[in-house]
């Protein structure tokens, strides 16, 4: 067997083995175990690498930096893809006139890429892809703003208030016509006297109110089911859901800017408060439909206790119930037509009755009045569950496969995007999905699901893709899940994502703005909405943030929410009239206080801090 120079099998080793071990020598070199086990002299130097150790060195270098670029590519169009998927969402819904769902989905495509921690600046396809999606959803928000609507379309305001100043001429003719023709069959009181007989003439040949009526019948079909089911328990005459035309034309979130009352019923906070409706920074129970409504029927029979009839009840739900006892205290009468024509209560009021009752009755004959061909919605249903922890609807709309525009609709009292933390709120979310809530959040802490998430792996999807997305590490969800070389996750396992998140430590309630924020990324860093900010800040839809201006990042005050929303606003009102006295402690103390009604339902418990994917069921 031929002998090698020792010298040239020891370069043979150390190219070999430089790329990693260059330094550190190669096992099994007896020169190598030689050198590692001299002490060398504190002022030694390296010894001077050979032209094939550094040209190794430099290869090993250029792999890598190929690598960390291909790793930084596919991250970036992971992020472009995952962009383009809720662009094309938003466009979808766009399309099909679901203009509310279009703004989520264009709003979350534009967050993904401000809060993704890329370079969106400097990074050629980044930018151009950035640059592209602002114009395109610019586009379509022009189009939707010349179609006269825009994404997120305004509430209709309820065009009563034109009409309250409106007085009638004596009819004969007209009354006794309206008595022979229509159905007055009612569960309430009706009458057509001149008043009501005027009101129903001017409503019938206007545009606007008969859009409003035909508007407020169709979406009434979403409520009619649960509100009737309250009035009847307790104990209100049926046809008194029509009180909401007026109020609100059943808008959930209608808010007038000018009172404070808010929600389908027009609650003003003191009142709403003082029949369950809890108000506080996360939620307004003045716009939940079913609690509202419970708190109407609870304080229009209370009235109609104090009074002893259905149209003084109606009139002191408008004006107050202590302003009416004084009327009739002060004439004698406990009679709405005879305050009526004493003129002892202000306009709005005097017209507010007659305007429920010609709703009420063309309501009850809609063939009469073009309104027989009208589609009512399908009804909300939904599932109930009684958190008393935090939990951002994302995670919920991960575990329930919702929409995040289903989940925002089924859940109209919502002021944030996440439930309140040690206080109870009834979360709704589709109908027949509360199992798979309690199964899916089982294994994520309590304390953890105001931040992290849970995902459903695709087939082609890799835990790097679903980290960037989800604004997670790739070590966590796979050390969270199982996930190893050996055992690696396959489409259709459940995965819990741990985010990490700032709402563990002690939340700061100012923040000075840094070059390069903007209201999402702050929004993004405090886990906060941007509505939120704007509101705590008061910020405009255009304003800009300029460094070192300091922020609140914390509601400073536990307030309602911002006067976001329309409802029937009225003129020159008196300064005792409408429904801004209707929390005035000046009511009299016989109307009792209500108590909104809480049912418990068993939400999903705790899990560990780890837990093995769950496989495809």
């Amino acid at each position: 067997m031929a002998h090698t120079n020792p010298y040239a099998r020891r370069l043979a080793l150390t190219l070999l083995c430089a790329p990693l071990l260059l330094l550190a020598g190669c096992p099994g070199d007896p020169l190598a175990d030689q050198t590692n086990a001299i002490t060398l002299p504190a002022n030694a130097t390296a010894p001077t690498l050979s032209p094939q150790s550094a040209q190794a060195q430099a290869v090993a270098a250029a792999a890598q930096a190929v690598a960390d670029q291909n790793a930084q590519q596919a991250k970036v169009q992971a992020l472009i893809n995952h962009v383009d998927q809720s662009y094309r969402s938003g466009v979808e819904n766009y399309r099909a006139n679901r203009l509310d769902a279009a703004r989520l989905d264009f709003d979350f495509a534009v967050d993904m890429m401000l809060t993704s921690g890329m370079d969106l600046k400097n990074d050629p396809q980044l930018s151009d892809s950035f640059e592209r999606l602002v114009d395109a959803i610019n586009s379509l928000e022009l189009a939707a703003l010349k179609a006269g609507n825009g994404l997120s379309p305004k509430l209709e305001a309820a065009p009563l208030e034109s009409a309250d100043d409106i007085t009638f001429p004596a009819n004969p003719e007209l009354t006794a016509k309206l008595k022979a023709e229509l159905n007055l069959a009612s569960d309430l009181p009706l009458v057509i006297n001149d008043q009501v007989a005027g009101y129903i003439g001017v409503f019938s040949s206007s545009n606007s109110f008969r859009n409003h009526m035909a508007a407020s019948l169709q979406r009434v079909g979403k409520y009619r089911g649960l509100i009737q089911k309250v009035l009847t328990e307790e104990g209100v005459p049926q046809d008194l859901i029509y009180l909401a035309v007026a109020e609100s034309g059943f808008q959930p979130q209608a808010l007038n800017a000018r009172s404070g009352a808010g929600g389908m019923w027009q609650f003003m906070p003191a009142t709403g408060a003082n029949f369950g409706l809890t108000r506080n920074g996360y939620f307004d129970y003045r716009f939940d439909p079913e609690k509202s409504s419970r708190a109407y029927a609870k304080y229009i029979k209370a009235l109609y206790n104090q009074f002893g009839d259905w149209y003084l009840a109606m009139a002191a739900y408008n004006w107050g119930p202590g302003n009416i006892q004084r009327v009739v205290q002060r004439t004698g009468y406990a009679d709405f037509w005879e305050l009526y024509r004493r003129g002892v209560m202000p306009a709005e009021t005097r017209a507010y009755v007659p305007q429920i009752l010609a709703a009420v009755i063309m309501a009850k004959n809609p063939e009469k009045y073009g309104l027989d061909k009208l589609v009512p919605s399908p009804p909300v249903i939904y599932d109930t569950i009684v958190t008393d922890y935090s939990i951002d609807l994302r995670l919920v709309s991960d575990v329930t496969g919702a929409s995040m525009a289903e989940l925002v609709a089924l859940n109209p009292s919502m002021l944030r995007m996440a439930t309140p933390r040690d206080t109870s709120f009834d979360l709704h979310i589709p109908a027949g999905t509360k199992p798979l809530y309690d199964e899916r959040l089982k294994d994520i802490p309590e304390d953890r699901r105001i931040s992290w998430r849970f995902h459903v792996v695709k087939a082609g999807e890799s835990v790097d893709e679903i980290a960037t997305a989800l604004h997670a590490k790739a070590a966590d969800i796979a050390s969270t899940n199982g996930i190893t070389s050996t055992d690696p996750m396959s489409p259709g396992d459940e995965l819990v994502v741990p985010v990490q998140s700032i709402s563990g430590t002690a939340r700061p309630q100012r923040y000075t703005v840094a070059r390069g924020d903007t209201l999402v990324t702050v929004a993004d860093r405090f886990n906060v909405s941007v509505e939120d900010l704007r509101r705590w800040n008061d910020l405009s839809a255009s304003s800009t943030l300029k460094p070192f201006r300091s922020l609140y990042v914390a509601e400073p005050v536990k307030l309602g929410p911002a006067t976001r929303m329309r409802a029937r606003t009225r003129g020159g009102r008196s300064s005792r009239g409408g429904r801004a006295s209707r929390g005035s402690s000046r009511g009299s103390s016989s109307v009792a206080k209500g108590k909104g009604s809480q049912s418990r339902a068993t939400s999903g418990s705790a899990g560990t801090s780890s837990t093995k994917k769950k496989k495809k069921r």
